[in-house]
């Protein structure tokens, strides 16, 4: 434990008698100073004794460190010592090393002519047997030496090439049938290993059969004896993936060149296997019916090409990107020249026989919209009057318009842009698109939207017709629900097809001015149905309006709150207000209703004018033009209130004292309206004649 000095002192003075920290006794500080006295002496002595003990110590610790350094000294002399000794053993060893190499050297001069003198003399030996026409050696005769006389009669081979033709001929001939006979056998044998699935043989033979010039037909052997039962199920480029993955596990085993031999096998897999399957899958249909013929090639090729990123992950040499793809284009090249013609020509075919389904299914003769210098006339008067030219069409409710037609429509597009981005040259996917982009326009926008826009446009009767069908919101709200569709489409299967070409802009431009062109016929169409909504209205009043709702014969028996039609014409402007908010959509219904509102605004002032006032007629007036506010706010537009707003106002003229009229024509719904406004309502009075009331409007 630590020394503390007070807590020795402290258990010092508590030993000590008379020390004062037990209790009971008195405190003797002489006998407590004496114990200190004593005990300083005593640690004093103690203080001495070990000082020497620690000096004898020190002294003990110098002399080992110097008997220590004398040792490590010496063993240094020693070290030393022992590497000069080391070096001149290395110096040694090198020599002798030097002597070793130079004698090796003389003994490999000696002995490579001897070996060669040696072979040689063999192979002279081997000549003359069949120079004299008898295989007399063991090597030749004993078939388990085969791989021995292979590297025979390679070089003997190669020597009888070299003589000359008129005196060795026989010999030659000889040399050259052993050498076939030799490499026939050398290929049974790999043939028979293979069979029995013997691997180091196979590669021992593969080897002694990669100097002969059979060594292909070696190859062939092995890739034709690979694909023996491997093409047994239907599928057959999964069989060529599992194959392709059991051999290259193979390969490596078997050839010096795995790369090569399993490339070539693929290169047969795809020349052979492929091209024939493809063959038969797409010739079937390639004249007779062009939407199987278009589907089995592109999931043919699809096939083909998932089947090549499989394959790629194996070593084929250096470019086998360009290997595969190559593969690839000599199966499919013949099929992909015309592609885009097959698939416009089907695509057309079949976007007419969708709609003619359709039209067929509504028992609806198709008419010519026409087109040329007639059309083009009729066409530009009526986007400036406004009028129908020619008679109107009863479509008996029949938009022309169907979401299942649209649907197969793009559902064929989709699948033509799928197959366009697969089966398309890459320089020529933005063409191709584009392509078939146009085809989408002619047959979905023109073939069936305009054709209903313009068959509903001919439906729209004239505005003073009695009794009025509005069809055509029912083909705008379609035509919207249609145009989304159609620009969905667009942006998610076009658009990244033609992103990155020139082409982008011209499709851009080409939508832009079909939905333009749309959009003009769809304005017309609404600015013509408002119009009939309003004639509508105007047969309402017309009809249900009489003289002496606001001029009653017996002024004090009124017992209605508002005209009949009042409650006719606001009926009738509320469902048109709801079948606007259904058939649109954003700004189009605040649009739409706030030109409704204005017209009908303009029919009720023009109506009420037609009319003299009484004062209960004048408040009966009041009291429908309060009616017609309240429909107006059905409208949220608060351009229509406030007209309506004003209307309620200006009515209260006809009905206000006399004395009162400048006060209220000066109120602030009134005071910035035209004198001559406010002229012509006072002038509705019955009472207006009366020299009192002019005097006060004057």
């Amino acid at each position: 434990e630590p020394f503390v000095a007070d807590e020795y002192i402290e258990r010092l003075a508590w030993r000590t008698p008379g020390g004062g920290s037990r209790g009971g006794e008195a405190f003797d500080p002489k006998r407590l100073l004496e114990e200190f006295v004593n005990h300083i002496q005593e640690l004093q002595v103690m203080d001495e004794r070990i000082q020497r003990k620690v000096e004898k110590l020190e002294q003990q610790c110098q002399k080992e460190a110097k008997e220590f350094a004398k040792k490590v000294q010496e063993l240094q002399k020693s070290n030393q010592v022992a590497f000069q000794h080391f070096q001149e053993l290395d110096e040694h060893i090198s020599y002798v090393a030097t002597k070793v190499c130079h004698l090796g050297d003389q003994l490999e001069g000696v002995n490579t002519p001897r070996q060669r003198a040696v072979e040689a003399q063999k192979l002279m030996k081997y000549f003359n047997e069949f120079l004299d026409g008898e295989l007399k050696s063991d090597v030749f005769t004993n078939s388990e030496k085969i791989k021995e006389a292979a590297d025979i009669i390679q070089k003997l081979h190669l020597i009888a090439q070299e003589l000359p033709f008129d005196r060795f001929s026989e010999v030659k001939s000889k040399i050259a049938s052993k050498y076939h006979d030799l490499e026939c056998q050398l290929i049974q044998e790999f043939t028979s290993a293979q069979r029995r699935g013997e691997i180091s043989r196979m590669r021992e033979v593969a080897a002694v059969l990669l100097h002969f010039k059979g060594y292909s037909h070696c190859v062939d052997v092995y890739i034709k004896q690979c694909q023996e039962g491997a093409f047994l199920r239907n599928d057959v480029f999964e069989d060529a993936a599992i194959l392709c993955q059991r051999v290259n596990k193979q390969v490596g085993e078997v050839f010096s060149n795995p790369e090569t031999v399993l490339a070539k096998l693929i290169q047969n897999i795809f020349e052979v296997k492929l091209q024939s399957y493809v063959k038969d899958q797409l010739e079937e249909h390639r004249k007779s019916d062009a939407e199987q013929y278009l589907k089995n090639l592109y999931d043919l090729y699809t096939r083909t090409t998932n089947l090549s990123s499989k394959l790629m992950e194996f070593n084929l040499g250096t470019d086998k990107q360009t290997f595969l793809s190559k593969l690839i284009k000599s199966i499919f090249i013949s099929y992909l020249e015309n592609y885009i013609e097959v698939e416009i020509g089907y695509l057309k075919t079949r976007s007419a026989m969708i709609l003619q389904r359709y039209y067929d299914s509504k028992n609806h003769q198709k008419r010519s919209i026409g087109t040329g210098g007639i059309q083009d006339l009729k066409e530009r008067i009526r986007q400036r009057t406004n009028l129908p030219l020619g008679p109107s069409i009863d479509t008996h409710g029949e938009t022309f318009l169907s979401q299942e037609v649209v649907v197969n429509l793009l559902q064929e597009t989709k699948q033509a842009f799928e197959r366009c981005h697969r089966l398309s040259d890459p320089s020529d996917l933005p063409k191709n698109a584009f392509r078939i982009f146009s085809m989408l326009v002619e047959f979905l926008c023109t073939e069936h939207i305009d054709y209903a826009l313009e068959t509903g446009l001919a439906g729209i009767p004239s505005s003073d017709s009695k009794s009025a069908n509005l069809y055509f919101l029912d083909v705008v709200h379609q035509a919207n629900t249609i145009f989304h569709l159609f620009d969905k489409q667009f942006n998610d299967h076009l658009m990244p097809l033609i992103s990155s070409s020139p082409k982008l802009s011209e499709c851009l431009q080409k939508k832009k001015d079909i939905i333009e062109q749309m959009e003009v016929k769809l304005d017309m169409g609404i600015d013509r149905t408002l119009n009939c909504m309003i004639g509508q209205m105007k047969h309402i009043l017309a009809a249900e309006q009489k003289k002496t709702d606001f001029k009653p014969e017996d002024e004090n028996n009124v017992l209605i709150q508002y005209t009949n039609a009042c409650v006719k014409v606001c009926g009738y402007v509320r469902k048109q207000v709801e079948k606007i908010r259904n058939s649109m959509d954003g700004k189009n219904v605040d649009t739409v209703l706030m030109e409704l509102g204005v017209r009908f605004h303009r029919l009720i002032y023009e109506h009420l004018q037609q009319y003299s006032y009484s004062c209960m007629g004048g408040m009966l007036a009041i009291c429908d033009v309060a009616e017609y506010r309240k429909c107006a706010k059905d409208f949220k537009i608060p351009l229509v209130l406030q007209l309506f707003d004003t209307l309620h106002a200006l009515c209260n003229l006809l009905v206000v004292a006399p004395d009162n009229l400048k006060q209220v024509c000066s109120g602030e719904q009134l005071a910035n309206l035209d004198k001559n406004i406010l002229h012509s309502f006072v002038q509705l009075r019955a009472d207006y004649r009366s020299a009192r009331l002019a005097r006060h409007f004057s």
